[in-house]
């Protein structure tokens, strides 16, 4: 009996909010390594795209855009923003054409008290002299090692796009997206991310999905444990390349 061939698979990235597609250097490394074609995208307002406003449509549209150019069958990979906005997209009412997701530090429901706390912070660092990066660097300068923390501020930081990427992700509606999504799933938080808020509830509206906690790890799990990361890419590909 002649085993039927699995299309081979790739990986699409979506970056967190105010870093860019360089945040997943570490990751594209690992997958070229493993003979894996992958993309990072860069979305509205950061990056290489830094001059343009940050809009939901487009974001969704960069999304899907990298999605449909993607060979084989497609591994959707998200962090923090980038991972709300693929959790909508995933679980959109019309089936996205993925075969798998895994969702990074985005557990959480970008809404109420949370957001508005959120938004606020966001303003007083933007009414710093520097907009704050001073502090930023310091904290990723505690807490990411050496071999990543260039990677995640390499294509500068979008302090100008966070407020109308704050608010444009109130508009989803995640807790109706989860359950739609039809595709192996795998969520990974840190262990002290503070978007672990709603996971409870993520596991309630998404049963068959695996959740992996990350040990004394903050939000930047991708960043601060890559190691860790790349084998849970490695366990969804596998996943993704041995099924029918």
């Amino acid at each position: 009996m002649r085993r039927r061939t699995v299309p081979p698979a790739s990986v699409v990235f979506v970056h967190g909010i105010r870093t860019s597609a360089t945040m997943w250097r570490s990751q594209q490394e690992y997958l070229a390594e493993r003979g894996t074609p992958s993309v990072a995208v860069d979305l509205p307002g950061h990056g290489t795209r830094m001059d343009e406003p940050f809009t939901l449509g487009e974001a969704m549209h960069t999304v899907d855009s990298a999605v449909r150019e993607a060979s084989g069958r497609v591994l959707l990979v998200g962090h923090s923003m980038g991972g709300l906005l693929s959790t909508a997209y995933a679980g959109a009412e019309e089936p996205a054409p993925i075969a798998g997701f895994i969702g990074a530090s985005c557990t959480a429901l970008p809404r109420g008290a949370g957001l508005a706390a959120y938004r606020m912070l966001a303003g007083a660092l933007n009414a710093m002299p520097d907009r704050g990066m001073w502090l930023s660097r310091r904290v990723l300068d505690a807490t990411l090692p050496a071999s990543t923390r260039d990677d995640f501020g390499a294509g500068g930081f979008a302090m100008a796009a966070q407020d109308a990427a704050l608010r444009a992700l109130s508009e989803l509606d995640l807790v109706a997206a989860v359950p739609r999504i039809g595709v192996p799933t795998w969520f990974v938080n840190g262990q002290f991310d503070q978007l672990r808020t709603h996971e409870t509830l993520y596991r309630r509206l998404a049963p068959d999905a695996e959740f992996v906690i990350v040990p004394r790890t903050t939000h930047l799990v991708t960043a601060m444990r890559p190691r860790v990361f790349n084998a849970v890419l490695e366990l969804a590909l596998a996943t993704l390349e041995t099924s029918s």
